[in-house]
């Protein structure tokens, strides 16, 4: 028997495994377990703040290994950062010093560190209509099936009935597979990043 993969809400109990697609697709879509000292540094950044605060909006792809992917979102940028600001950065800016060195000579682990004493704000040119963001991760054994798809239009439908007139991500320079990805879906480039990136647009 064929087990089919499934969309599944989260679940509290999905942390850890959330951590760990989040670490095992970190470098550009890749494994990036090899990079981090911390294994758990960039779920607290990419993962944790949405199963804690915007658990509607975070779905999961299960096979019969448990937890391949997931898409996780925020409503609104802005209101989520600001809740992120008063809920979750403290205990983490307690655990995690600001790093001294300058940005060329910070390890991975001090970028993300950094990160969480300087959170990027929300840019207003993007989210007056595009208020609301999400993330996406595939394991490769899940990946190329149609379930990336299938999980942002799960995402999408959630953040519509809440309200939402529009949705962005952001993709690195490194990772031109997802960039092509998500052009061939229908989202278009709002604005370019300094890596060669780009925050990409989905109108709801």
């Amino acid at each position: 028997m064929v087990y089919v993969p499934l969309i599944r809400a989260s679940r509290p109990t999905d942390r850890d495994a959330l951590y760990d697609i989040c670490l095992k697709t970190a470098d550009s879509g890749q494994d990036g377990t090899h990079l981090y000292q911390d294994p758990e540094l960039i779920g607290h950044v990419y993962a944790g703040p949405y199963l804690a605060h915007q658990p509607q909006f975070a779905f999961v792809l299960e096979d019969d290994l448990g937890a391949s992917g997931y898409v996780i979102g925020a409503l609104d940028t802005a209101a989520f950062n600001e809740t992120l600001e008063r809920e979750w950065w403290s205990a983490l800016r307690l655990r995690y010093p600001d790093p001294t060195v300058s940005a060329p000579e910070r390890s991975r682990d001090e970028a993300v560190m950094h990160q969480i004493h300087h959170p990027r704000p929300a840019d207003p040119e993007i989210t007056s209509a595009y208020p609301s963001h999400l993330h996406i991760d595939l394991l490769p054994r899940t990946q190329g099936g149609g379930h990336g798809r299938q999980l942002l239009f799960t995402l999408f439908e959630a953040l519509r009935e809440a309200g939402s007139p529009g949705v962005h991500l952001g993709v690195g320079g490194r990772n031109t597979n997802a960039r092509a990805f998500y052009r061939h879906i229908g989202f278009q480039e709002l604005q370019a990043m300094p890596d060669g990136g780009a925050v990409m647009g989905w109108k709801l």
